[in-house]
């Protein structure tokens, strides 16, 4: 009925602004003819310069561009940046990476912090587990900043920054433009968005600039209908495993056609006040909603883009940002202040049958999950051991910058400032077993096979500052550096409940048969674990730290209390750059940058932390600009040496585990080119990346890389290639526009391509897993301006490409069933709005 609801809504909207309405990638006549060759500015190294005098790599998708494009999130505009590569298990859910440097696996809510940084105008949004997806409207720009940037932007720039502009609000006159879209997806439904935006000048010296969005993405996965079935726990085969013929599951009341559907809407306000000449305050918000149901992952052994899931999935996500910038001069010196403050909260609700299946399969030779786990209710009886995993993260961000700038047309300049961030994140994970009995719940939570409960809390604090000189005309060298220091703690509970009968000492302890974790784990008044504890007279567990749990097992016991386990360090991170105009439309430049990214802390107390890495990159690059013949072509070559790189998997019982691994090399080459004359306009752009591993990658750590000892193994020899990132990646975007009566119309394609790679740099999981295939996507649009009124039609995925996005497992062992991300199937529709 809501589905039903939606499109209705959507048609009317469609028909009533169709008629006199244009696009978000409407453009003028003049706007058509106009070079992308002119200048582009951007603020990649805090200042306001023509991307040709950058002497870094910087990717740019302009207004004009991501209007043509018709790009509104994060997975349309990574398409177009070859340097980016990501992995997403559904909207809202996905950890970017850039130049190659990828290990896998990251994005947990308590595992390593990101390798790239994104920034919305000033301020830093960042996040773990899951990279921001700001819709896409209205913008001025996305900066693609490739290589560490550890030295004007931090720690979660080790690999490289993207930069997410905004229009500014504008004093000088009033505009505003509305926007709608229907489409209809291949093997799904309908979708389709409408968009508005607003410029409204409240004085010479003030303006207000409002945004809003609905947009609504149909599904295309079918979840159909499926059994699974578990052990009685009583009959037996020859081997003396259990036969699967006990508790049978269908998934009847979740059969469901178009079943990953996704609704996103929200806003943007800034106000722009000029104080006087000097300076200029501008505060801003932003306020967006995302609710998504279903799985966004198929299982190629089902057939096409099915699925079978047995409990109810969705996930909402929320964020509201509060951001502040200030800017003014002192005598010909510039002053910024860029504040913000960040409240993200995800709830959502995942089906865990696969891993029931899997442990039920893994204990068959004592009875399977009935037998091994005692999943049963109060009265001893087998119960449906399907697990729902309920789960929510609260998400808290303050950051502050400030810094100064010399004039910038001196031979001598300097960029410096001081930064801090404080980010926070509750984290909660309910998996729960309806009808499971209280004796091996978590305690004081019947029902609750595990829980996770934990608080995270990540604060950095850095001095940084680049100076340039002009060592002739036509020759710069600048170096900078970035003192830094980082501090990370983590506090809280995981695990499995244990039955406080009998002083902990009964049996079953908890309902995984463990006496290592959860509850087993917790303090004491004395100081000691309750595992150790046990064996002697009364047990007083300390009151929890973090509420909703029983006891804190995840901290450190001192003065009698338990304080969060810590992670922290400092040091100094750099950049040397050396640039050569070697005439005034080309520019040559070398680099020698390195990046960082934090330690932190593993939930398993066996299991030490985790240090800092480290990027170092070697680089030369080339901007050159030949305005006679209209033409921009940019690249790069680099060379980087990765150290010690962070490493995030699933291990034991599915628990996450993050090591420092060996060494990595990465070697690639970077280039676009654009071409405009007359009304055509021409972008390519490519990346080529080689990356493997120095040493060995042991299953566990060890400093020498021979993975020897006992359990421990070789989980990737020396010389494996790094996962995710393809070794080959490029797009190439055509446009025409002419006259067509008295209007200006235009036809556009877009084809890009990538190759294929590893779902895991582990052997053996990248064998379970298979390949991410390699594909190609052909996209087509034809449209008409006329006077502000523009109409566009629009074939997107034309030859329906099954793209793999990401390969992923539910659980360490659930190796039997692998799910692919795809990207959206062939979607046609039609595109319409109008500008005042």
């Amino acid at each position: 009925m809501r589905t039903n609801r939606t499109r209705n809504i959507l048609a009317a909207l469609f028909a009533t602004t169709a008629l006199y309405a244009a696009p978000a990638s409407a453009q003028t006549a003049a706007a058509d003819a106009a070079s992308e060759s002119d200048d582009i500015v951007v603020t990649a190294q805090k200042r306001e310069e023509n991307l040709q005098d950058v002497p870094i790599s910087v990717q740019v998708l302009g207004t004009r561009r991501l209007d043509q494009l018709n790009i509104t999130n994060f997975n349309q505009y990574t398409q177009m940046l070859p340097s980016v590569a990501f992995q997403s298990s559904q909207p809202g859910v996905t950890t970017v990476y850039m130049r190659g440097v990828a290990s896998g696996g990251d994005g947990n809510h308590s595992g390593s912090l990101p390798s790239v940084g994104v920034y919305l105008d000033e301020q830093p949004v960042t996040t773990i587990g899951g990279t921001l997806d700001v819709h896409i409207y209205d913008i001025a720009r996305i900066e693609s900043l490739a290589g560490p940037q550890g030295t004007l932007y931090g720690a979660s720039s080790q690999a490289g920054t993207i930069r997410i502009i905004t229009n500014r609000p504008d004093a000088s006159g009033f505009d505003a433009r509305f926007d709608s879209e229907i489409n209809t997806v291949h093997s799904g439904g309908i979708g389709g968005r409408v968009e508005g935006m607003v410029n409204l000048p409240l004085s010479a010296m003030a303006a207000l600039r409002v945004v809003g969005f609905y947009q609504r993405d149909a599904g295309y996965i079918d979840n159909i209908a499926g059994t699974r079935r578990f052990c009685g726990g009583v009959n037996f085969d020859v081997n003396g495993n259990c036969v699967p013929d006990g508790i049978a599951v269908n998934n009847t009341p979740f059969v469901e056609k178009d079943y990953n559907d996704v609704e996103v809407y929200g806003g943007r306000a800034a106000l722009q006040i000029d104080l006087n000449d000097s300076w200029t305050v501008t505060p801003t918000v932003l306020y967006q909603e995302m609710s998504s149901t279903g799985s966004f992952g198929f299982d190629s052994s089902l057939g096409d883009l099915q699925v079978q899931r047995f409990g109810p999935e969705f996930r909402h996500d929320r964020f509201v940002q509060a951001a502040l910038t200030i800017e003014g001069q002192i005598g010909n010196w510039d002053l910024t202040y860029a504040g913000a403050y960040l409240d993200r909260k995800d709830s959502q609700s995942s089906d865990y049958v696969d891993y029931a299946e899997t442990y039920d399969s893994l204990y068959s030779s004592v009875g399977g999950l009935a037998g091994y786990f005692y999943i049963n209710n109060a009265a001893g009886d087998d119960i449906n051991p399907r697990q729902q995993v309920i789960g929510s993260d609260h998400f808290k961000k303050l950051s502050q910058e400030f810094r100064i700038a010399s004039p910038q047309d001196a031979r001598f300049r300097v960029v410096a400032g001081v930064f801090f961030q404080r980010q926070s994140n509750q984290i909660f994970q309910d998996y729960q077993v309806a009808g499971l009995a209280p004796q091996v719940s978590v305690n004081g939570r019947p029902g609750t096979l595990w829980l996770t409960r934990q608080e995270r809390v990540d604060r950095d604090y850095a001095a940084f500052g680049e100076a340039s000189f002009d060592i002739t005309d036509r020759i710069t060298l600048t170096a900078g550096g970035r003192l830094f220091k980082y501090d990370n703690d983590l506090i809280g509970f995981f695990g499995f409940g244990r039955d406080p009968a009998g002083n902990f000492t009964t049996t079953p302890y908890n309902a995984a048969g463990s006496s290592r974790t959860g509850v087993a784990g917790c303090f004491t008044s004395t100081g000691v674990r309750v595992r150790e504890a046990a064996t002697g007279g009364p047990i007083t567990l300390i009151p929890p730290i973090v509420s909703g749990t029983p006891c804190t097992n995840l901290g450190v016991f001192a003065n009698g209390g338990v304080s969060p386990v810590r992670a922290k360090d400092d040091g100094f991170t750099h950049r040397v750059n050396l640039n050569w105009d070697v005439t005034d439309d080309v520019l040559l430049y070398a680099t020698w940058s390195r990046g960082f990214r934090p330690g932190g802390i593993n939930r398993r107390a066996d299991v030490p932390p985790y240090a800092a890495d480290f990027l170092t990159n070697y680089e030369i690059g080339w901007k050159t600009t030949f305005p006679g013949s209209n033409v921009r072509f940019n690249g790069a070559i680099y060379q980087q040496e990765w150290d010690n790189f962070q490493f995030s998997f699933l291990g034991v019982n599915s628990f996450t585990v993050i090591n420092n691994g060996p060494n990595a090399r990465i070697r690639g080459i970077e280039a676009d080119i654009n071409y405009s004359v007359s009304g055509f306009n021409f972008t390519a752009g490519a990346s080529y990346t080689d990356a493997e591993t120095r040493q060995n990658l042991c299953a566990i750590a060890d400093p020498t890389f021979a993975c020897t000892g006992a359990g421990n193994s070789v989980s990737a020899p020396a010389g494996t290639r790094l996962p995710i990132t393809p070794r080959f990646k490029g797009n190439v975007t055509a446009r025409y526009a002419f006259d067509l009566g008295q209007g200006r119309a235009h036809v556009q394609g877009v084809v890009a391509h990538q190759s294929s790679a590893s779902a895991d740099i582990r052997t053996g999981p990248a064998a379970s897993l298979g390949r991410l295939e390699g594909f190609t996507t052909v996209g087509l649009s034809f449209g008409i301006d006329w006077s502000s009124w523009t109409f566009e039609a629009f074939a997107s995925n034309l030859f329906d490409e099954r793209g793999q996005l990401t390969r992923f497992q539910q659980c360490g062992a659930c190796s039997q069933r692998t799910y692919i991300v795809p990207i959206q199937p062939r979607t046609l529709g039609l595109r319409a709005g109008y500008r005042f």
